[in-house]
């Protein structure tokens, strides 16, 4: 892009979704209602878990440490899709930006850490049951959690660093928050040095933990095809298919931004598929991890009947 005769950028500006006039209302209280739902959801887990001592294992740690993630990461973009859906193309500050580009990456690469540990805490518990509290004791469930977090956090501030050092002339970003590819559009200097070390830094970090994944459950699919009976193997499959279910979710629509190149998808695709797992996906992981989970059902029951009675006595 030739900036020569181009004024520096003061503010950017999200162009986001502009629905027909009629629609706006429909839109803005759909995606508020998910939104709301989707902070209730995951609360619930989280203040679930901490109330129900039977669901103080480390997989509903993980679960719940999860649920925090996702009640910060929806919160991350759904201000300014709000903002852009209510308004129209609405201003942003750079630094805003270039924040909203920190902890939205931040959060997504922890994320992509933390199914990784999952994942290892399903292997121990199917394939090593006798020695699994001990391998995932209160401590080593602990640093685990945390190393996801520093490495989310830490491998994002590449990320953001190369792209912040960019110099920018043009001011209309093409999505509803700010993200690497539309920003990068944006500078007037090429970008193909820039796209290939934010390719290789991503491609490394998620598609090594998405290698683990798949051979952790090699090993927990051989494990389960051993066990003795019918019965066995579907209780042993059971609690790993929620886990999957949010991988699958998770790394598919991610790969179709970040993997697929930019010409074999349709203009504007980015920002619906985005949606998916900005929005859809932390909506859908507290119903996955609690719709078919009868233990969830039954701590439930036990923290109702427990407010119960403790209301009764009042």
């Amino acid at each position: 892009m030739n900036c020569a005769n181009q004024t520096w950028v003061q503010n950017f500006v999200l162009v986001g979704f502009t629905p027909a006039q009629s629609l706006q209302p429909l839109v803005l209280l759909g995606v508020l209602s998910i939104y709301l739902l989707t902070l209730a959801g995951n609360l619930f887990i989280i203040i679930l878990v901490q109330a129900d001592s039977v669901l103080g294992t480390p997989m509903y740690f993980f679960i719940s440490t999860l649920s925090f993630l996702e009640v910060w990461y929806i919160s991350t973009t759904v201000p300014t899709l709000l903002c852009t859906v209510l308004h129209g193309p609405s201003p942003i500050f750079p630094t805003v930006c270039f924040t909203q580009l920190y902890i939205f990456h931040s959060l997504g690469l922890t994320e992509c850490y933390l199914l990784g540990v999952m994942a290892l805490d399903r292997y121990f518990a199917i394939c090593r049951p006798l020695h699994y509290h001990s391998l995932m004791g209160g401590r080593v469930r602990v640093w685990l959690a945390a190393a996801s977090w520093v490495a989310g956090f830490s491998v994002a501030l590449v990320l953001t660093c190369f792209t912040a050092s960019l110099p920018f002339c043009w001011m209309e970003i093409a999505h509803y928050f700010c993200d690497l590819a539309p920003l990068m559009r944006l500078a007037y200097v090429d970008t193909a040095w820039h796209s290939r070390v934010q390719g290789a830094v991503i491609g490394v970090a998620n598609g090594c933990n998405f290698i683990l994944i798949l051979l952790l459950y090699g090993g927990i699919l051989r494990t389960v095809l051993r066990l003795p009976t019918a019965a066995s193997r579907a209780k042993a499959f059971s609690t790993c298919s929620s886990h999957i279910t949010v991988v699958a979710l998770f790394y598919g629509s991610a790969f179709a931004v970040y993997v697929v190149p930019p010409g074999g998808r349709a203009e504007g695709s980015d920002k619906l598929i985005a949606l998916i797992y900005t929005l859809f996906t932390p909506f859908l992981n507290p119903i996955i991890y609690t719709l078919r989970n009868k233990e969830v059902k039954e701590a439930v029951k036990r923290v109702t009947h427990r407010l119960w009675t403790v209301l009764k006595g009042c």
